[in-house]
């Protein structure tokens, strides 16, 4: 479930081998810890409806029927945590990420060189290819960096990482319904955090794929991979890109056997197509230890 979207790794197979995986045939923020006032937005609790019925849901991801939530008072990330936030906490604690740890992590495709020696891409979804030595500092693998990232959100990391960090920020991962309604930033019912239309006048709100997905990407929006975390407007409540750009890790458990958790909010490779989970109430499930290319996160804090 959710390959196209982010893939789960399988890394806890037996013999190691990852879960999905085809052999190919061709070659802004922290910094300390606690959860301070600068970067988290507090925002008083309140009843919203969760969910979506329309056109655009997928049956299987249980975003519908639309229900009436509470939430409490939380304090919620303006951005998602970006690689100088990671940087300063693996610099304070020596946290080795799952992706680290593993040897590798799925990258895309299309953000490899047309040199980069042959990897396995994942069934179904041969656009995910798992590259050894991808992590949050090498996304693409040896010899890409982040030094011109450092606004950009941190991917490769696991929700295990995720949930340490906060853990370190004396915070917490938002759950689903905390995620969501700050999301919607006070609208009641829209498809994005803007209103429905997902280019309201012709302007781009948020970093997704354009062109064909996923072969020709014409940067309409101006990115091919991750952004700034602030390179859109906030929405109402002052959170920014929590549609595109990154996936973002949540508390909640997916249901199922294995260890599942949520993330929300799409990224930069929802396209249309094939993948409309770029709005407030889309959902995926993916294994707790794997790592992306496009998933990242931002923090809670009661």
């Amino acid at each position: 479930m959710g390959a196209c979207c982010s893939p789960s790794t399988g890394r806890g197979a037996p013999d190691g081998v990852p879960g999905r995986v085809a052999p190919r045939t061709t070659g802004r923020g922290g910094g300390s810890s606690g959860a301070g006032p600068a970067d988290m937005v507090a925002l008083a609790g309140g009843t919203f409806a969760m969910g979506s019925d329309d056109e655009y849901a997928y049956p299987g991801d249980g975003e519908s029927p639309v229900r009436t939530v509470e939430v409490g008072d939380v304090s919620i990330g303006r951005y998602a945590v970006t690689n100088t936030d990671w940087a300063a906490f693996v610099s304070a604690t020596d946290h080795r990420s799952d992706a680290e740890r593993f040897g590798w992590s799925f990258v895309f495709g299309g953000l490899l060189p047309d040199d980069f020696p042959p990897t396995r891409g994942v069934s179904g979804a041969p656009w995910w290819r798992q590259v050894v030595g991808a992590d949050w500092a090498h996304p693409e693998g040896p010899g890409s960096g982040i030094d011109d990232r450092a606004d950009h959100p941190v991917v490769h990391v696991s929700w295990r990482d995720a949930a340490a960090y906060a853990t370190w920020r004396g915070a917490r991962l938002p759950t689903e319904a905390e995620w969501e309604y700050a999301a919607r930033g006070g609208l009641a019912g829209a498809v994005f955090p803007w209103g429905d239309e997902r280019e309201p006048g012709g302007e781009h709100r948020m970093n997704v794929w354009q062109g064909t997905f996923p072969s020709v990407n014409t940067l309409a929006d101006g990115w091919l991979g991750t952004c700034p975390v602030d390179a859109f407007p906030p929405n109402g409540f002052g959170l920014h890109n929590v549609c595109g750009n990154v996936w973002e890790w949540c508390a909640d458990r997916w249901p199922g056997p294995d260890d599942l958790r949520a993330s929300k909010g799409g990224s930069y490779l929802c396209h249309e197509s094939y993948c409309r989970r770029y709005r407030v109430a889309a959902r995926q499930g993916t294994a707790a230890d794997s790592s992306t290319g496009n998933i990242g996160f931002r923090i809670a804090a009661d």
